[in-house]
């Protein structure tokens, strides 16, 4: 029988949080997948014509990971992904890529797998655990990889009356060529600074102290680094703070921005918007909720459950 998984961006750091916070947006992959003797992938939206059709993709390879995790042999699969999240753009295809072949994977092979075996198996393939934490789980998500190769993670509730607005440039960013222009090391100022605005920005977001996320934002690992891959960013974070943006964050690696604004965050939008093509580069903002629920498999009869 077919299964249906559908699975939420995400935007990783948020700001000072590096390789540790997660929220799923409400935006989303679709895959269908159903037992076969080959592998075959079709892709509609996004990536169309670009990603693998093959054994190679990413999904394939998740669904392949699960049956191989599961104990069960694996012959192939037909698998038809319809994909809303932009690829090479910091909101986590990777990520849904590959939590939605691996929770496919895992009904199709029986559902055994538990959430940590899958939490584990996709942050092994992935890398690190951010993304694919909150593509998971939903929510906003706090991960950490274990000595013994174990991921914990715990996924938080966020106050409602936050707009958590995406600005989606035209151009594409390699996540490997956004960590190769991170030093080494860090000066100790550095990193107790982030310390400190990472777990000042868990607090305010759990007390709905919104104010307290201006300064909750800020960040010393990884920004100040990569904005010389992204010349424009200072212009459009400082114009969606002039339109009331209470911060502005590269989403992941880039080179979409993540702005969070109190209420309303269609001002917001126009205002990035508008600093993005006065710089040149086209691209598009919106307001997106959160997405609660994290990789579903979905079932025409009884909605959407969890892996």
């Amino acid at each position: 029988m077919p299964v249906h998984v559908r699975v939420p961006a995400t935007s990783a750091n948020l700001g000072p949080g590096f390789d540790a916070l997660g929220v799923a947006l409400a935006l989303y992959n679709e895959v269908e997948a159903s037992e076969a003797d080959a592998v075959t992938v079709a892709v509609a939206g996004e990536g169309a014509g670009q990603l693998p059709a093959g054994a190679d993709n990413v999904v394939a390879r998740g669904v392949r990971l699960a049956f191989d995790a599961a104990g069960r042999p694996f012959k192939g699969a037909t698998i038809r992904c319809t994909n809303a999240i932009p690829p090479a753009r910091g909101l986590g295809s990777s990520a849904a890529a590959w939590v939605g072949g691996l929770v496919a994977g895992n009904a199709l092979a029986g559902g055994s797998l538990t959430t940590d075996a899958l939490l584990t198996l996709a942050t092994r393939a992935e890398g690190h655990p951010d993304n694919v934490a909150a593509a998971l789980l939903g929510g906003l998500t706090v991960s950490c990889p274990g000595a013994d190769s174990s991921v914990t993670a715990i996924s938080l509730p966020v106050p409602e009356d936050l707009a958590w607005v995406v600005l989606v440039p035209a151009i594409t960013s390699s996540t490997a060529e956004a960590r190769a222009v991170l030093p080494a090391s860090v000066p100790r100022a550095d990193a107790v600074f982030n310390v400190q605005r990472v777990a000042l920005l868990l607090a305010a977001l759990q007390t709905r102290r919104g104010e307290a996320l201006v300064a909750a934002l800020d960040d010393r690992l990884h920004q100040p680094y990569r904005r010389a891959l992204f010349p424009w960013m200072p212009g459009v974070v400082e114009a969606a703070r002039r339109a009331g943006a209470l911060g502005c964050v590269l989403s992941g690696a880039g080179p979409s921005l993540l702005a969070l604004v109190a209420g309303d965050g269609a001002g917001v939008a126009r205002a990035m918007e508008e600093a993005l093509r006065a710089a040149g580069v086209a691209g598009r903002a919106r307001a997106y909720a959160i997405d609660t629920a994290g990789a579903t498999v979905v079932s025409a009869a009884t909605g959407a459950t969890r892996p």
